[in-house]
Protein backbone atom coordinates (compact mmCIF):
# COMPACT_ATOMS: atom_id res chain seq x y z
CA UNK A 1 0.00 0.00 0.00
CA UNK A 2 1.87 2.89 -1.12
CA UNK A 3 0.62 6.51 -0.54
CA UNK A 4 -1.84 6.37 -3.75
CA UNK A 5 -3.01 2.70 -2.41
CA UNK A 6 -6.57 3.57 -0.76
CA UNK A 7 -6.73 6.45 -3.61
CA UNK A 8 -7.00 4.34 -6.23
CA UNK A 9 -9.13 1.98 -4.57
CA UNK A 10 -11.75 4.29 -4.06
CA UNK A 11 -11.38 6.24 -7.60
CA UNK A 12 -12.02 2.98 -8.83
CA UNK A 13 -15.25 1.77 -6.41
CA UNK A 14 -16.34 5.73 -7.24
CA UNK A 15 -15.94 5.09 -11.33
CA UNK A 16 -17.64 1.99 -11.15
CA UNK A 17 -20.90 3.42 -9.38
CA UNK A 18 -20.58 6.73 -11.52
CA UNK A 19 -21.05 4.60 -14.64
CA UNK A 20 -23.56 2.35 -13.22
CA UNK A 21 -25.61 5.65 -11.97
CA UNK A 22 -24.70 7.10 -15.35
CA UNK A 23 -26.46 3.82 -17.17
CA UNK A 24 -29.36 3.62 -14.97
CA UNK A 25 -30.55 6.73 -14.77
CA UNK A 26 -31.76 7.19 -18.52
CA UNK A 27 -33.86 4.68 -17.92
CA UNK A 28 -35.43 5.66 -14.96
CA UNK A 29 -35.85 9.02 -16.41
CA UNK A 30 -37.60 7.50 -19.46
CA UNK A 31 -39.92 4.87 -16.63
CA UNK A 32 -40.58 8.58 -14.93
CA UNK A 33 -41.11 10.51 -18.22
CA UNK A 34 -43.51 7.91 -20.04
Amino acid sequence: MGAFGGYTTWAIVFLIIFVLFFLFVPTYGAGYGA
